[in-house]
Formats: structure tokens, C-alpha cells, sequence
């Protein structure tokens, strides 16, 4: 199921901004879960064709991108896609993502795989003859991908998907700095701004990591956001120290579990250099780069009449192991 595209789907402007544009969050009445975390904060879940727990159906769980949510177009589309395929479908939103703010003065980050480890342990549990899958969209791919590293062996995932993930952070948040790409940088950073100032009624930021409320506001790029706020909320040393722990490429060899990663060459959040050598892939990973695709896009058939490929790629590499 090779992607390709032409025309004008074939920009990969275009191919990253489309569902955006033209596709509004269409499915409705979902069921909300709130899930405590170790910590005492929580994270949301919400949920189509959730299972009884006397139920043997198979599970998908989606992690969204950065300042995402269950709204956002390519969630919408994979959840619609699977469902229809009669899988259950949780999409596991991070701290603070949902519709209520989290508890604590902590948020999330791209390497944040503690939360979502505790949550998969509670269903594996509840469900414990049920398959489970994982995807992951850009964020929420790379923290994935980190993820299945980390279990190694002992996963329990029975299979997973990561779409357009920035498997090297640090060229991820260069790469959104400079040219083009910092109109969505400008997008995200906005979103960023706008969820930490409302942080500020609850927290004293400037006794907790020096960081006023003026500065935030001042703040210009996704590195400067993750220098002053990610990295010391998180106890990172620096920007730089967060990215090279967080990063995925170094965890792909240690991945145990069948894995289909999505990539385009021509995405605007990063470069080809974050796409892995192939001795840095376990025999577990298929990787699939297409020449375009843009950021989590891959957009077929034409401009008036499209179709979503990726949702079909996905739930086709899914089933094979159900």
C-alpha cells in the first residue's frame, strides 16, 4: 500500500494542512474516561465501542501530536476507520489535553511514557484477554516509539503504529525554526502559550522554575518554550539534555514489538535525518518513507475529492495481527 499523490496534494504544505482545513471533527458522543495517575494528577480518555469488561474485543489505543486532542482530524479519521472494523478505540489524551486542566504545574512532553505506561498496565489488566494496539501521531509517535524501547521483551502491545514521529527532537525543534515551517511553529507555540499562562492563576512559576508570566508571553520558538518550561517543570537539565533522553531513534533496536512507522521525506516539521539507519531498526520495525506525505498528511485521490489514505494503511497493518 505504497502512499503516492499528485497535483496539488502533491505539496507538502498542502498535504499537511488539508484535513485541517477541510475535514471538522465529525464523530460525536464519545465516552470520557478520567484515569489517576500515580502522582494524584490524571489524564482523559475518550472512547468509541468501549468494551464491557466481560467483553473480548480488540483494543486500539491512539496518542495524539503535540496540542492535540480526540477533535483533531487524523484522530477523527483512524477512529472512525477502526471502528468500523469493530475495534474498540481509546484515544489517551496527555496531561491537561482533554477538556479539564491537569492538577499539578507539570504538563507533558515528548518523551512522557510513565503516564501512558501506567494507563496500558491498568488495561492490559482489565482486559486481559483482549489485543492491544498502540498509535502514535508525531508527539505522541515519538513518546510511542520511546515507549515500546523501554518494555523491550515484555511488552505486552500487540502490535503498534507511529506516524510522522521526531525520532531526533533536536532537529525536530530547528527544523520548525526556520523558514515555512515556523508558521506552524507559531501555531503550536500559540497553543503552548495559551495553556501555560492559564497555569499561572493556579502556580507560582517564577518560585518554582523562575519563569514570569511576561516571559512566557515573549517567547518565540518551541525550543525557547522547551528551555524555560519543559525542561525545568520536568527536571531536565537544559533543552538539549531533554531532547537527547526523549529522542526515539536511539530506542528503536531495543523494540520487541511489531511496529509499522509512517514517514514522508518531504515534512516540513523536520528533515530526513531523523529517519533511522537501517541498523539502527530491530527486526521488529517495518518502515515505510514515502517522497510525500507531509506532517502526518498523506492525503490521496485529488484536492475536491480526496482520500485518506493513512487511516487505511493503518487499520489494514492492524488487522493483520487480530
Amino acid at each position: 500500500m505504497k502512499f503516492t499523490t499528485n497535483g496539488l496534494l502533491g505539496n507538502k504544505h498542502i498535504q499537511t494542512s488539508y484535513a485541517t482545513l477541510f475535514r471538522k471533527p465529525f464523530l460525536k458522543d464519545w465516552e470520557s474516561e478520567e484515569f489517576t495517575l500515580n502522582d494524584g494528577d490524571f489524564i482523559e480518555i475518550y472512547w468509541k465501542n468501549k468494551p464491557k469488561r466481560s467483553e473480548n474485543k480488540n483494543i486500539v489505543l491512539l496518542f495524539h501530536g503535540l496540542a492535540g486532542s480526540y477533535k483533531s482530524p487524523y484522530i477523527q479519521g483512524a477512529v472512525d476507520a477502526l471502528c468500523k472494523e469493530g475495534f474498540a478505540c481509546g484515544v489517551v489524551h496527555f496531561r491537561g489535553c482533554g477538556n479539564k486542566e491537569n492538577r499539578l504545574a507539570r504538563s507533558y512532553h515528548s518523551g512522557e511514557t510513565q503516564d501512558n505506561l501506567e494507563y496500558l498496565l491498568y488495561i492490559h489488566k482489565t482486559y486481559p484477554d483482549a489485543k492491544i494496539f498502540c498509535i502514535g501521531y508525531s508527539l505522541g509517535a515519538n513518546m510511542l516509539l520511546k515507549l515500546l524501547g523501554e518494555f523491550k521483551q515484555n511488552s505486552f502491545i500487540t502490535a503498534a503504529v507511529a506516524v510522522s514521529a521526531p525520532m531526533q527532537l533536536e532537529i525536530a525543534a530547528k527544523t520548525i525554526d526556520s523558514g515555512t515551517a515556523k508558521i506552524y511553529q507559531k501555531r503550536l507555540l500559540d497553543e503552548l502559550k495559551l495553556s501555560l499562562l492559564k497555569k499561572f492563576d493556579t502556580y507560582d512559576f517564577e518560585k518554582l522554575i523562575s519563569l514570569k508570566k511576561e516571559e512566557v508571553q515573549k517567547m518565540r520558538s518551541i525550543r525557547e518554550f522547551d528551555e524555560r518550561y519543559t525542561t525545568p517543570i520536568h527536571g531536565f537539565l537544559s533543552a538539549d539534555d531533554y531532547y537527547e533522553k526523549n529522542s526515539a531513534k536511539q530506542f528503536l533496536k531495543d523494540i520487541q514489538t511489531p511496529t509499522l512507522i509512517v514517514h514522508a521525506e518531504d515534512d516540513p516539521f523536520m528533515t530526513p535525518e531523523v529517519l533511522p539507519k537501517k541498523e539502527e531498526l530491530s527486526k521488529y520495525i517495518t518502515l515505510e518513507v514515502s517522497k510525500k506525505g507531509g506532517h502526518v498528511g498523506f492525503v490521496g485521490g485529488s484536492f475536491f475529492k480526496p482520500e485518506y489514505w493513512l487511516e487505511k494503511r493503518i487499520a489494514a497493518f492492524i488487522k493483520l495481527f487480530t
